[in-house]
């Protein structure tokens, strides 16, 4: 797969792919898949601050937990990214979703797939976002960039994907969700 055009056509025609088995998350979340229209699509990602309290430094896509007012978990994933990096969200074509994800710390976090037009000058919140950066996304959804590993945690086996790009590691939610992309349309 070379194109946008044929990403956006698999993806849209695809049913998601369920891999974890559903445990009941106690809170909501949702991340936002911000593709890049370019003529070499990208997929952008945030490096959290080093000073937050949870996943300091961590690589993610710009998201978070859904505020009662949000009404859907795509205005959950809008919201947030604009709040971390300011992306408009009247610039985001939303394209779909993919299957939730459990988080360790208790989340059931969406992914929203959006595709932005090229030319968006982001500015990270500091507070939120050390940096940001933009991955090739046909690099990203090539199943043996994936790695994993896997780990026994509270008497349970779990893979933990992991990916590097350009000195970055993308890893644990992150890259499962990434990897839950190229394995829909694979």
């Amino acid at each position: 797969m070379t194109e946008l055009s044929e990403f956006i056509n698999r993806f849209q025609l695809t049913l998601p792919i369920t891999r974890q088995p559903q445990r009941m998350a106690s809170k909501s979340a949702a991340v936002l898949l911000p593709i890049i229209n370019k003529s070499t699509p990208t997929l952008l990602l945030t490096q959290r601050s080093p000073f937050l309290r949870s996943h300091a430094g961590q690589v993610a896509f710009p998201g978070g937990a859904s505020d009662p007012e949000d009404g859907s978990l795509v205005t959950t994933a809008l919201r947030e990214a604009y709040e971390e990096v300011a992306i408009p969200p009247e610039k985001v074509q939303i394209l779909g979703q993919l299957t939730p994800q459990q988080s360790l710390g208790g989340y059931e976090v969406t992914p929203i797939v959006g595709l932005l037009p090229a030319g968006i000058d982001y500015r990270p919140n500091p507070s939120e976002v050390a940096s940001v950066f933009e991955v090739p996304l046909f690099d990203a959804l090539s199943l043996q960039q994936h790695k994993f590993i896997d780990v026994k945690r509270s008497g349970r086996s779990n893979r933990i994907f992991f990916y590097w790009y350009q000195g970055h590691l993308v890893w644990g939610l992150t890259a499962a969700i990434i990897h839950q992309l190229a394995l829909q349309l694979k």
